[in-house]
């Protein structure tokens, strides 16, 4: 017996198909050019219209008197938040004798540590004096206003230290005062607390000669934290290259653009759901495909086309007469997303089959008529109103289209059989699955699927094992029925009971594009 390939689980479905996602992102290619092409556009236009303003640069070495080795750049994160505030705006203004506001002037520049002791400011102004001038007065008013407050917290903590050593000076006065009101007495207790009141003068003493030391130490240091804060770099202008701005601000727009362009791409393809792998089409129409071709641009039709595009589709209307030319009643060929190539490949397969006998394509598509792309010599070509007009002896070939709006009772009498010419990617899951409804309660079977355009990376097997039978089971059901009576085969029901000889797996055909690629 058979065994069924593609029959699986409705579980063991992926909730998001990767390779059909990936091919469809790549197939959108145009979206995610275009969005490249307008980001890097945009960002060069961007950097043209909108240089960046005049700025200037300075850099403040600050020294604190917390300093420690370890520290994890706390105090010069301080410092950047201080150099923000309206105080050390204000103060650059008035050197600057200037009457801007404060607020307004803190969004003209902007301070960045770059180590714990190193102060970057960066500064915009009109022009590229006025940015030098801002810097240098804002860089002066900082390090003024450090010096300040390392000064008063040194002078506060002196004085803080001072204030101790007079009350411990108070305090040992009144000591001294208790020692001296004492008379000598023989009394042991007396002799004890005179003895507690010179420990404690003793203890006094230090202590108020280590106020007067840290005093001392905190005066000090004040002088090196004044002297280590200066400005270490000049302020000077940045100079501003345009074709490195206009190349810099392209790229960037160019990759923002592309990502931009790939989501968008990526999102309308899970939200249309169209699919576009051989697989995924042959699954949802119920159909095999048996040829594919590459969709060729619409001034290249005709005598103008390329040699490789010619031989393809040469190929492709043998590969059809093969499939149809031994069947006696009507085809039609049924488009959807393609209706001029349909229509080439309804001439071209009616050209094929006179060989055969005369044959008549019945047009079915709608726009221009078919008859206008006919040639002297070529098939006849009629309407859909006059298919009772045609003789009995000839082959009809119907060509007709199964696009949104397609009235389904009409297609019975293009065809009773039908090879559906699908373009990948057009038309969604469920409208396949219309389609496929439609045609099997209208009691046309489907031949098989050509395939227009389809991607060139793709390798899904696109032959259902389990499907409506194609032209190849076909001849084969007519040789099983003309020899009944000779060799037994192994013999399974599919669809509406009909036979199907079991044979090796083949995969569907494929058109080459190149003699080479035939070979």
């Amino acid at each position: 017996m058979t065994t069924d390939r593609t029959s699986e689980p409705a579980a063991a479905a992926p909730l998001l198909d990767l390779q059909a996602l990936v091919v469809a992102v790549r197939r959108r290619r145009r979206l995610w050019y275009s969005m490249a092409l307008l980001g890097l556009l945009a960002g060069a236009a961007l950097a043209v219209l909108l240089p960046p303003p005049p700025t200037a640069v300075t850099k403040v070495l600050v020294t604190h008197q917390e300093d420690q080795p370890n520290d994890t750049g706390t105090l010069i994160r301080t410092d950047v938040e201080l150099l923000g505030t309206t105080r050390i705006a204000d103060k650059a203004l008035r050197s600057l004798k200037s009457a801007e506001d404060p607020e307004d002037f803190l969004r003209d520049y902007r301070g960045t540590g770059l180590t714990n002791n190193l102060l970057r400011i960066e500064v915009t102004g009109d022009s590229d004096a006025d940015a030098v001038a801002r810097a240098e007065a804002l860089a002066q008013a900082f390090v003024s206003d450090h010096v300040k407050r390392m000064r008063q917290a040194a002078q506060a903590e002196s004085q803080a230290l001072l204030d101790q050593r007079d009350r411990m000076r108070g305090e040992l006065d009144e000591v001294n005062k208790a020692i001296g009101d004492r008379t000598p007495e023989s009394d042991p207790k007396a002799s004890a607390s005179l003895e507690s009141l010179f420990a404690r003068r003793a203890e006094l003493n230090s202590r108020i000669a280590d106020f007067d030391e840290r005093s001392a130490e905190a005066r000090t240091g004040t002088p090196k934290v004044i002297a280590g804060t200066q400005i270490v770099d000049a302020p000077r202008a940045i100079r501003h290259s345009l074709p490195r701005a206009v190349v810099t601000d392209g790229v960037i727009g160019s990759v923002l653009g592309l990502f931009v362009g790939l989501a968008l791409a990526a999102v309308g393809t899970v939200v249309a759901d169209r699919p576009v792998l051989r697989r995924e089409i042959a699954a949802n129409l119920g159909a095999s495909v048996v040829a594919e071709l590459r969709r060729t641009r619409r001034r290249q039709g005709g005598r103008w086309q390329r040699p490789r595009t010619r031989r393809a589709r040469e190929r492709l209307t043998r590969t059809l007469a093969r499939t149809v030319g031994d069947l006696g009643e009507p085809v039609s060929l049924l488009e959807l997303g393609c209706a001029r190539t349909a229509g080439a490949i309804a001439l071209d397969l009616a050209g094929a089959l006179s060989d055969r006998g005369p044959v008549v394509v019945v047009d079915g598509l709608p726009g221009p008529e078919l008859s206008r792309r006919t040639g002297p010599g070529g098939p006849a070509v009629v309407g859909g109103e006059q298919v009772a007009a045609v003789a009995p002896g000839e082959r009809r070939l119907g060509v007709g289209s199964v696009a949104p709006g397609t009235a389904w009772t009409d297609l019975r009498y293009l065809g009773s059989r039908t090879v559906l010419v699908v373009r990948a990617g057009h038309g969604s899951t469920a409208w396949l699955h219309t389609v496929a409804r439609q045609l099997a309660d209208q009691r046309i079977t489907v031949i098989g699927v050509v395939l227009i355009d389809p991607d060139p990376r793709d390798r899904t097997d696109g032959t259902l094992w389990d499907g409506p039978h194609s032209a190849a089971r076909v001849r084969g059901e007519r040789r099983a029925r003309q020899n009944s009576g000779g060799t037994s085969h192994a013999v399974e029901t599919v669809g509406e009971g009909l036979p199907r000889t079991e044979r090796p797996s083949v995969p569907a055909a494929r058109v080459p594009d190149s003699d080479q690629e035939a070979r």
